[in-house]
């Protein structure tokens, strides 16, 4: 892997970042897409804090390499 990916720590947060923004965006355009629809805008942000604890979980687990050695 190259080394401009990993910074001195032995974190690889670029990489996790690409990884998870993909999914964040599809997440927040469908409370977007929930809240442009017509539904209630509780039943639109309920679904906020999922997706974003989701994104920070795998983010983390993507930066620390958490996944390396069971592979």
């Amino acid at each position: 892997m190259s080394t401009t990916l990993v910074d001195g720590t032995g974190k690889n947060r670029k990489r996790a970042a690409l990884a998870v923004l993909p999914f964040l965006g599809i997440g927040l355009a469908d409370v977007v897409l929930l809240l442009f629809w017509g539904i209630e805008p509780l039943w639109g942000l309920a679904i906020l804090p999922p997706i974003l604890f989701c994104s920070v979980l795998a983010w983390i687990v993507f930066s620390t390499d958490f996944l390396e050695d069971r592979t």
